[in-house]
């Protein structure tokens, strides 16, 4: 197993990195640019697809037991993860808000 501290820093990169693409994805549509918006909320997913998987990964080596410690990187990256996968929510119907209004630049 790599080092827990590593694979907890992959997990907060990669949600930061969703995060970033789903607002990136907001601006794009705020400017008309619906394909740039789609093709960051792709972007958006793989971060989130691959934080997700990690996040299983330390879920699997705890098995609910407390085998692994909780610490505050550790509750920092989960809350990236939360707050990222919120984020494409509401950019998801944001952006098909910004597509039924008229572009007012």
């Amino acid at each position: 197993m790599e080092d827990l501290e590593t694979i907890i820093m992959e997990l907060l990169v990669n949600a930061g990195s969703a995060r970033s693409q789903a607002l990136t994805a907001l601006q794009m549509a705020r400017k008309g640019d619906f394909a740039a918006a789609q093709q960051a909320m792709e972007e958006s997913r793989e971060f989130v697809k691959h934080a997700h998987k990690i996040q299983t990964q330390l879920i699997g080596l705890d098995e609910g037991t407390g085998k692994l410690p909780v610490n505050l990187i550790t509750v920092h990256s989960q809350d990236h993860l939360m707050n990222a996968m919120v984020i494409q929510d509401l950019a998801e119907d944001m952006i098909e808000l910004y597509r039924r209004l008229p572009l007012t630049n």
